[in-house]
This record gives C-alpha cells, sequence and structure tokens, in this order.
C-alpha cells in the first residue's frame, strides 16, 4: 500500500497541467466554456489532492 502515498500527487501533475491547458486557451482566445472545463478539471484534481490527502494522514497516524 505503499504506492497510495504516491498516487495523491498523480492529482497535481493533473492539476497544473489544465491550468497550462486553460492558459493556453486563453491566450488562443477559446471560448469561455472550453477553458472553464479546464478549470473545473483543475479545481477537482486539486480538491482530491487534498481528500486523499487527508485520509492518507488520518490512517497513517493509527
Amino acid at each position: 500500500m505503499a504506492y497510495l502515498k504516491f498516487i495523491q500527487y498523480i492529482y497535481l501533475i493533473f492539476a497544473i497541467f489544465f491550468l497550462y491547458d486553460a492558459f493556453r486557451k486563453y491566450q488562443e482566445g477559446k471560448e469561455l466554456s472550453d477553458i472553464g472545463l479546464s478549470l473545473i478539471i483543475a479545481g477537482v484534481s486539486i480538491g482530491m489532492f487534498f481528500f486523499r490527502r487527508h485520509f492518507h494522514n488520518k490512517y497513517q497516524k493509527k
């Protein structure tokens, strides 16, 4: 189960990618719906990082 400690950082990688994607789409002048989708996915990825981190630390202390 040691791999679960590293899985949470994959969510940060996804968040960085989608933030970059949103910025690139904004620079190209794409529609707001395309930019918004990338920002939503980045936000969910950041949320999942903290969710996983919280529960990993919670169960690690037991």
